[in-house]
């Protein structure tokens, strides 16, 4: 019987579990509100990853992993753009432009990276594809599950707490007015002072997160970051309408005549005992 259900009832780390324990060989292809993920497997072990909505081209990856200048990704693309994967790693890597090693570095990089979403998705519906692998002229790698779940198991309980503390993206920022702050002062990383950089009542977190190429667990684990060290605060974004509070129903109130029944019921059952 095919293995398909439903990650409300099937998480991810029960998914790799199993496949890793089986030592399945196929394609596990998970369909989440907004985008589509393969991940394929080998003997249990992580082969290959595509997300629908990216360009998972080798040329792309690399270039995402910053193994080549923008400069040389626009020419790969337009001299050898209808080369498939494995021929242009050999014409990179008989060129010198990058070693087997990067290449293979950067794809595992980028497989694992799409697994590791995975974990933070609690709607989709999944099947297993035995035997279905990426086409052959796709490059593939051999990656132990093990790790990936104990690291895995690690993030839903870090995106459990971030989503406790960051309920909704679509909530604005704002600097906090406390005297003697200077964010000259306050050391950040590259990607912290890029998501600074657009802080705004007008921007959500979730425009933000758009903007600078973050994933929501990267852009909760930064704006909790900022909002432990006391430098933001939530505000709710300009022009976002507050919502109604929706309240518990009221009860029907009993009448002045049946309160002062019921309360005469009560005062006579304790003179009785």
């Amino acid at each position: 019987m095919a293995l398909k259900g439903n990650l409300r009832d099937f998480s991810i780390t029960q998914l790799l579990n199993l496949i890793n324990v089986a030592q399945k060989t196929g394609t596990l292809v998970i369909e989440g509100p907004s985008e589509e993920i393969w991940v394929c497997f080998r003997d249990g072990k992580l082969a290959f990853a595509r997300d629908g909505q990216e360009d998972g081209s080798l040329a792309s990856v690399l270039f995402r992993e910053k193994k080549i200048s923008a400069a040389q990704f626009r020419a790969i693309k337009e001299r050898a753009g209808a080369m498939s994967d494995k021929e242009l790693g050999l014409l990179l890597i008989n060129a010198n432009y990058i070693s087997q090693q990067d290449i293979l570095a950067s794809l595992q990089n980028y497989f694992v990276g799409i697994v590791n979403r995975l974990f933070t998705w609690v709607e989709g519906l999944f099947r297993f594809e035995n035997n279905m692998m990426p086409p052959d002229d796709k490059i593939t790698v051999r990656i132990s599950l093990e790790n990936l779940i104990i690291d895995g198991s690690r993030r839903v309980r870090e995106w459990e707490q971030l989503q406790d503390e960051i309920p909704s993206l679509d909530m604005a920022l704002k600097f906090t007015d406390r005297p003697g702050t200077n964010l000259r002062n306050v050391n950040l990383s590259v990607e912290e002072w890029r998501v600074v950089s657009y802080i705004n009542p007008k921007n959500s977190i979730r425009q933000i997160a758009k903007t600078t190429n973050k994933s929501e667990l990267e852009i909760r684990r930064i704006v909790y970051g900022l909002l432990q060290a006391g430098l933001v605060e939530l505000i709710r974004p300009a022009g976002m309408p507050v919502p109604v509070p929706q309240g518990r129903p009221a009860l029907p109130q009993a009448s002045k005549d049946e309160q002062k029944s019921l309360i005469n019921r009560i005062i006579g059952r304790i003179r009785s005992i």
